[in-house]
């Protein structure tokens, strides 16, 4: 009896291919675990501040600061910066340097080198007039699905002193990320280490973050409620300190009126908020903060004109 049904015989089915799983991402540093929820918040302002920046061409910009406050001197910022030829993302360009002056002369300074496809370099340097405060040295290397990192700060053979850090993070799924951070610090006299453990969950519209150590811990929730709304949470822990900290944040866009309102509260009864609005046709931003401690009777506020 032939196949009446017009069924093709089993062995000339299609045979599916196995499904190829997507190669898990590279974490990112360690540093920007929590920059999500930090963006959420305001910035402190206090006094008045002018900055001016100009482009000078494709690879070299400047900024002039000037600002003025009741609770200091007025002071001068001559910031400038250099970016290279190679651009691996929109914000990340190689090499990159990067200096700020003050009227006092003191110079913090900064240079980003790409050694390799996948190992970076960054040299920092703090003055105090002519004073070296801190000089500090990171290699970090970018797997396909891990990110390792070590950093010495003020390293001394004569005196024998160096603070030492080590980061590392894996990927273990498209939305959880592993890892650790290891600081060990040395002086005459004096040497220790701190072991934290960090992990991380990205989920579509949030994110939660968590650093647990024998130091204290660092917890922060970011959430995405819509284009315009993002709301985020941190709570911070400091054993040596028995001190801690919850604060709440929020950032709301309105594109319509080129304004961003950003605000927080946090558990020492501090309240505040940012508003910047932008002045299209003109390369000019206005920013309006205030900040007040309730607990503490403390009130101040902050005005800035940005032009470029």
């Amino acid at each position: 009896m032939g196949n009446t049904l017009g069924l093709a015989p089993m062995g000339t089915l299609p045979r599916r291919s196995p499904r190829r799983e997507e190669p898990l991402p590279n974490p990112g540093s360690f540093d920007e675990l929590h920059r999500l929820c930090k963006d959420v918040f305001p910035a402190q302002m206090e006094g008045v501040k002018l900055v001016v920046n100009k482009v000078l061409s494709s690879h070299f910009q400047v900024a002039h600061t000037v600002h003025m406050s009741a609770l200091g001197l007025p002071g001068y910022h001559l910031h400038t910066a250099y970016a290279g030829d190679w651009q691996l993302s929109p914000t990340e360009v190689f090499p990159t340097v990067v200096g700020d002056m003050d009227s006092s002369g003191s110079l913090n300074a900064q240079v980003l080198l790409l050694l390799a496809e996948r190992l970076r370099a960054k040299a920092v340097f703090q003055t105090q007039q002519a004073k070296f405060l801190t000089w500090q040295f990171d290699g970090e290397y970018r797997g396909d699905d891990y990110t390792a990192t070590l950093t010495l700060g003020n390293p001394d053979l004569i005196g024998e002193s160096v603070i030492m850090v080590a980061h590392f993070l894996q990927s273990v799924t498209h939305r959880l990320v592993l890892g650790g951070e290891l600081v060990y610090h040395r002086r005459p006299g004096e040497e220790g280490a701190i072991l934290t453990l960090a992990g991380k969950y990205s989920a579509v519209h949030w994110v939660a973050t968590l650093n647990v150590g024998s130091g204290g811990a660092h917890a922060s929730y970011y959430h995405r409620a819509n284009e315009q709304v993002q709301v985020g949470v941190e709570f911070e822990a400091n054993t040596r300190l028995q001190d801690t900290t919850f604060s709440f944040g929020y950032h709301l866009t309105l594109p319509q009126a080129n304004m961003v309102f950003r605000g927080l509260v946090d558990s020492n009864w501090c309240v505040g908020a940012v508003l910047e609005k932008k002045m299209p046709p003109l390369p000019v931003t206005l920013a309006l903060g205030a900040f007040l401690n309730h607990w503490r009777n403390r009130f101040h506020c902050g005005f800035s004109i940005t032009v470029g």
